[in-house]
């Protein structure tokens, strides 16, 4: 009886043991985990922070001296794109919007900022594809600008065969040859209509979509919408009650991401125009659209101001608290009215 107590003893304190073994290692798994997420958190802080602007101007005379060529016609806006679309893959953190671990899982503020460049990216790449490398409706289309407006046309979220890093860099890769094939002394290969009906075909498309990203911003307190309510009314009854108007709001879950969305497009746009402040200047110049873009620049940059917050504010129109989707509204709508007199003054003859 003695020795099997004893050996109950024996038996529960080697239990103990195993289980404090454990317990230690439970712990150290824990410990690497927490250290882990501290890491990935501050890792994400840097990440999310948005890309400098960078001088249009002295960044084509740095590229064209470097590569022994003159900043002819359509060097300022071809390089752009491709410095856009580094920047895009390159940043801090690389490209974000297909990661599938923390941090990158995380973010979503700086995936909406890449969704809003790349929509510019696509737009202004099918525009050189379709309008301003071609000198008529019956001319071949350039094979760089064939290769480079799908690449930046594929999945934004593919993670891997291929990635989308790995496309888009195909399509980086075609714009730097049409870029040398455009220089290139005495034989230049591509073309470039800096013409005002190919600058008016882009506006018109980027009109629509300042409008979209104006209106989603401008919902994030809450708009009243007609438009169901006048085609429900009764026109054959002048006298009849007016049906009732609804209110649209963007999710409280979507603010943050329209918001980063916008600022990312008014990043790319700001770059894009002032290029095209450059290779189109003398048909802006005999249009007298020249205001114009400067205005639409001023716009975009005061759409870029350092944000303080952090987070994004949703107060009301008139309240105590900022709201930051107003603000980035109302310079958005101001470079849509801006886009649209220019638009209108390209048209004149």
């Amino acid at each position: 009886m003695v020795n099997r107590v004893k050996q109950y003893f024996r038996d529960r304190r080697d239990d103990i043991r195993d289980y404090s073994g454990g317990s230690v290692v439970g712990k150290f798994i824990l410990a690497l985990v927490v250290v882990y997420l501290l890491i990935a958190m501050v890792v994400g802080i840097f990440w999310s922070s948005e890309p400098e602007t960078f001088p249009v101007r002295e960044h084509t005379r740095t590229v064209a001296s470097d590569m022994g060529r003159e900043p002819v016609t359509g060097f300022a806006t071809t390089l752009t794109m491709i410095r856009i679309a580094e920047t895009l893959l390159d940043k801090p953190g690389g490209y974000l919007s297909n990661d599938m671990f923390p941090p990158g899982l995380w973010l979503d503020n700086m995936p909406s900022w890449e969704y809003g460049v790349l929509v510019q990216l696509r737009d202004l790449s099918r525009a050189m594809r379709k309008d301003i490398s071609r000198s008529q409706s019956q001319s071949s289309e350039d094979p760089d600008l064939t290769v480079a407006e799908p690449q930046f046309h594929f999945d934004s979220e593919s993670w891997a065969i291929p990635s989308t890093e790995a496309e888009y860099r195909r399509g980086v890769q075609a714009l730097y040859r049409y870029l040398d094939r455009l220089s290139r002394p005495g034989q230049p290969d591509a073309q470039f209509f800096a013409r005002a009906d190919n600058l008016s075909n882009w506006l018109a498309d980027l009109e629509t979509r300042l409008g979209s990203l104006s209106r989603v911003l401008g919902e994030s307190v809450g708009k009243t919408s007609v438009s169901d309510a006048v085609s429900a009314l009764d026109n054959t009854d002048p006298l009849a009650q007016d049906g009732e108007a609804g209110e649209i709001k963007t999710p409280w879950t979507r603010i943050d991401d329209a918001f980063y969305e916008a600022r990312g497009t008014a990043w790319a746009l700001l770059h894009i125009f002032r290029a095209i402040e450059v290779d189109f200047r003398k048909v802006l110049a005999d249009k007298n659209a020249l205001a114009s873009v400067k205005q639409i620049i001023i716009e975009l940059e005061g759409s870029q101001g350092e944000m303080w917050s952090p987070v994004i504010l949703n107060g009301s129109g008139f309240g105590v608290l900022a709201n930051h989707s107003l603000t980035m509204a109302a310079y958005l709508s101001r470079a849509s009215a801006a886009i649209s007199d220019m638009r209108d003054l390209l048209s004149r003859g």
